[in-house]
């Protein structure tokens, strides 16, 4: 969840935000209600959503996000009740009036479009500027959840902070000595945790109900690594720790008759490994437009499917970052197949096992030996059932799990490589990955994500900046030292050429083709916030 849109400004004012060490027990106490989209907009939110003549190109708003992300010109409540005075709702005209009339529109290329005509990492450190906020103190928010520091967006239509992109982001703010900025971020993400118990999808009151793929205890010790400090692990030890008891929330309620709650899932024995869950049923506010669209696809060949599942397996799916995958679907063809609660994901247990060596280091640090062991010994558990669940021997790859069909998904993905990056692969499971990169994912521009084009944006022939970076740090972790600088040379040169092209950096890339990419639910964004930031990583990377 994240920090609610609070009506009187003055609370969000006076509440103290409490440091990263502040007691668990007080971080709950301060935690805010979080007021939905739907609760915030009322009627207003049904009437725009399904009006078709404001969506579209050349149209008010270029998806369901725009909407979400417009921000009120005054108190909801007056607008709201000048609203329910409004005699004709249903003329577009007039509903298009009200709402630039009321609200400050944002513009659909976020990202100024511009073009310095200098090299690559001149054009990035220029980027950085564009791409930074300043901490947030406008008086009506609307969607927008308060931070106190300044960050880094990752540009386009993505215009707030999000927790997984500013890990890959931070690298390259390193790389190019921002520690402020990186500071900044990470005591925004500590901040999150302490009010609201974990970090959001984003800083938007419609990513409440879910987090993205854990990597704050990375965030940290980069952070710990690059001032030679270990002190940086007890300033942040509370906050690991409220991270990972939300990921393991209900885990104690776990046995052989009730073998799901919430992120946890009890393994057939008995051990616990964990999945992407949204804790809401409802279309995403921010495409709620394409969820009811699939619903209605479904519903066609389905006239008596659960609505409520589909919906929560489409926002686990955003949690995964990974929206969408075919990771996730039964039918590659069909988005409305998604079942993502189902999997127990290789990369989400991958980073929890490392939360959980991190917090055996604060602990060893802080002193405390006691809790020091005891995550050393959850680590190992989550180590041996990660290996015992998750590598498919037949395949010779880390591979999701199906927990209904007690099988592996088989598919082949750029997750099954993370299981090197945190460095518990065994000696032959990491030749044979490292043989499965070569063989198969490694392309002309880098390694594409997986082998399946579906359409889906995080599948073939589409590659990301974060992907790249994952399985080069897994191969050198392993020392396949020439795959891994053969895949960051691929990748670095596409990116060069795109740029040289067309004067961008893009969300992601085709690296089978070596060129700009679509696929998905919106088109490519220009920015971009994680290729800067792992394009200037690799530039100062042995």
């Amino acid at each position: 969840m994240v920090i609610s849109y609070i009506k009187n400004l003055s609370i969000i004012v006076t509440i103290s935000i409490l440091s990263a060490c502040t007691s668990s027990t007080t971080n709950r106490q301060n935690r805010n209600q979080i007021e939905t989209p739907r609760e915030l907009y009322g009627a207003l939110f049904t009437d725009v959503l399904n009006n078709d003549s404001l969506f579209g190109t050349n149209k008010l708003f270029g998806d369901s996000k725009d909407f979400m992300d417009c921000t009120p010109k005054r108190e909801m409540s007056d607008i709201l009740s000048d609203y329910k005075k409004l005699s004709n709702k249903k003329n577009t005209s007039c509903l298009k009036q009200f709402l630039i009339e009321n609200f400050d529109i944002p513009s659909t290329h976020n990202t100024p479009q511009f073009s310095d005509n200098s090299d690559i990492n001149t054009h990035i450190k220029t980027l950085w500027k564009v791409l930074r906020r300043s901490a947030n103190n406008q008086k009506y928010y609307g969607t927008l959840l308060p931070l106190r520091h300044d960050y880094i967006v990752p540009g386009g239509r993505f215009r707030e902070i999000y927790y997984w992109d500013s890990y890959f982001t931070l690298l390259g703010l390193l790389a190019d000595g921002e520690i402020e900025l990186v500071e900044n971020m990470i005591n925004n993400f500590a901040d999150m945790i302490t009010h609201i118990g974990f970090i959001p999808n984003g800083n938007r009151s419609y990513y409440a109900s879910r987090s993205q793929p854990p990597f704050f205890s990375y965030m940290v010790e980069a952070l710990a690594e690059y001032k030679s400090s270990d002190s940086i692990y007890v300033t942040y030890l509370n906050a690991l720790q409220d991270e990972y008891n939300f990921w393991m929330k209900g885990d104690q309620q776990l046995s052989a008759s009730n073998k799901f709650q919430n992120h946890c899932v009890r393994m057939y024995d008995g051990e616990i490994l964990n999945r992407y869950y949204d804790s809401s049923d409802t279309p995403r506010e921010e495409m709620y437009r394409n969820d009811v669209e699939t619903a209605k696809q479904l519903k066609e060949i389905n006239p008596d499917f659960n609505e409520k599942e589909l919906f929560r397996n489409l926002r686990s799916g955003a949690e995964s970052g990974w929206d969408f995958s075919s990771r996730w679907l039964k039918d590659y063809d069909n988005l409305y197949s998604i079942h993502t609660t189902d999997i127990i994901p290789v990369d989400l247990n991958c980073l929890i096992y490392h939360l959980e060596c991190t917090l055996s280091k604060c602990y060893a640090v802080y002193g405390d030996k006691e809790k020091a062991k005891l995550y050393t010994q959850k680590s190992e558990k989550r180590k041996n059932a990660i290996t015992k669940y998750l590598w498919n021997k037949e395949a010779d790859y880390f591979m999701d799990y199906d927990v209904i069909q007690n099988n592996f998904t088989n598919n082949f993905s750029l997750a099954g490589i993370f299981p090197l990056f945190v460095g518990i692969a065994q000696k032959e499971q990491a030749e044979a990955a490292a043989k499965e990169i070569q063989t198969h994912f490694l392309k002309d521009g880098g390694v594409v994500t997986t082998l399946y084009h579906t359409g889906q944006q995080w599948d073939y022939p589409n590659g990301w900046a974060l992907l790249q970076w994952i399985t080069y740090k897994s191969l050198k972790n392993y020392s396949y030292d020439n795959l891994a600088d053969e895949i960051k040379k691929r990748w670095t040169q596409m990116v060069e050429y795109v740029y040289s092209e067309t004067g961008k950096l893009l969300e992601k890339y085709d690296v089978v083709n070596v060129s700009t990419t679509g696929g998905g639910e919106y088109p490519n964004q220009d920015g971009f916030g994680w290729t800067n930031g792992v394009y200037r990583a690799f530039c100062t990377s042995n």
